[in-house]
């Protein structure tokens, strides 16, 4: 925010601040928030009903931006489920209503020329949704599934990965380079890269250590199933490991379509150690640093309001400082 910071102090010199109080309050500026479910702090009620809250770290990044602009507001435009192609076209009832020029990417385009120079951030979250409901048996960004089934009613479809792996490599080229088209080169924009949830499915097996075999992962048109079905025979470990594998893909692909277009990546995933599977010594738990990550910061392996695949308050700071040591 230095250049936001500058000209507001810029603004007060210009008006005066001394004894007289004439001078003009300085113009607002803007931090917009573009997303899915992280976006708007979707965390389980005390029935593990899914809910927004103003406990995402949209929110939480925006509080800590204020205490150095307070003239800083924050436009929270995401929406829980949305997908990339949601996102570029609508589709999505319950989003519908939020964007009246037909999809998110476009209300935010409609904001970006309605307000010019003045919005100084833009943080995007979109991609995971193509790929939670490829999960079985695992509730889903809307709630839906009822958190996590029997071990052998969970599994991953790997004809719906192929397919929202396609659409993220095709989709989010086209909504970042809109994105800096709109916002101009001046606007910071920062997207950011997924924690992997489904590392909890390790839990599965009644333990916490991992180490799937190293069998070959089923190809599309087969489903990953947690009794060993496309040729894996460790349960949840081999469900954990190949989720493991599609993050992987998942974030590679968002990082390369971010930077191709100028935006800045918050690297969530690395945040979160999502691929350091040794139990640290000293662990109270048994459980491997990225699994410990995924216990502690979001609903997965809470069996009150969970599992829930959303961070809880604890994860939303945590990604909210990953994009604080980004803004400007």
């Amino acid at each position: 925010m230095r250049r936001r910071m500058a000209a507001v102090a810029a603004a007060v010199l210009a008006t005066g601040c001394g004894g007289g109080g004439g001078g003009t309050a300085a113009a607002p500026s803007h931090y917009l928030s573009l997303g899915d479910s992280l976006a708007v702090g979707v965390q389980p009620d005390e029935n593990g009903r899914p809910r927004e809250t103003s406990q995402g770290y949209t929110d939480v990044l925006h509080r800590t931006l204020y205490d150095a602009d307070s003239t800083l507001r924050h436009e929270r435009m995401g929406c829980g489920g949305e997908d990339t192609t949601t996102f570029v076209g609508g589709g999505i009832p319950g989003c519908e209503e939020r964007y009246e020029s037909g999809s998110q990417l476009e209300e935010a385009e409609a904001f970006l020329a309605e307000h010019g120079g003045r919005v100084d951030l833009v943080t995007l979250t979109i991609g995971a949704n193509n790929l939670t409901g490829c999960v079985e048996g695992v509730r889903g960004p809307d709630g839906g599934g009822g958190g996590v089934g029997l071990p052998e009613d969970v599994g991953i479809d790997e004809e719906c990965v192929a397919d929202g792996l396609e659409r993220v490599e095709t989709e989010v080229p086209v909504i970042a380079e809109r994105l800096r088209s709109a916002a101009g080169p001046d606007t910071q924009i920062i997207g950011m890269t997924y924690y992997n949830p489904f590392l909890a499915l390790m839990l599965l097996d009644g333990e916490a250590a991992g180490g799937a075999p190293e069998e070959p992962a089923a190809s599309a048109g087969e489903t990953t199933g947690a009794d060993g079905a496309g040729g894996a025979e460790s349960g949840g470990d081999a469900l954990a490991e190949r989720s493991v594998d599609i993050l992987t893909e998942l974030n590679e692909s968002l990082t390369a379509s971010y930077s191709a277009a100028g935006i800045e990546v918050a690297d969530v995933g690395t945040a979160f150690e999502s691929a350091d599977g040794e139990v640290p010594e000293g662990s109270g738990t048994g459980m491997p640093t990225n699994l410990q990550n995924i216990c502690d910061h979001t609903w997965m392996c809470d069996t009150a309001r969970g599992p829930d695949i959303h961070t809880n308050e604890a994860g939303a700071r945590k990604i909210a400082a990953v994009f604080a040591e980004l803004v400007d």
